[in-house]
């Protein structure tokens, strides 16, 4: 079973929407620009929602990490 966590290797500001990205298999590029999006069109409300989220998802364990950085 896989539990969502903050990820603390592919990280911009908080690691939710890397974390997310990682969960649900979608690209976190794609995903923050979904989450971009929608914090504009939502004045506001999923900005409110991300910051609780970040607050409430716990960070990835030292454990979960790779074998090392991907490099593309």
């Amino acid at each position: 079973m896989k539990k969502l966590y903050r990820s603390l290797s592919d990280k911009k500001i908080s690691g939710l929407c890397g974390g997310l990205a990682r969960y649900t298999g979608i690209d976190a590029t794609i995903l923050r620009l979904i989450t971009v999006a929608a914090a504009l069109f939502s004045f506001g409300t999923v900005l409110i929602l991300y910051v609780i989220a970040s607050v409430i998802v716990p960070k990835e364990p030292f454990s979960n990490f790779s074998e090392g950085p991907d490099f593309y």
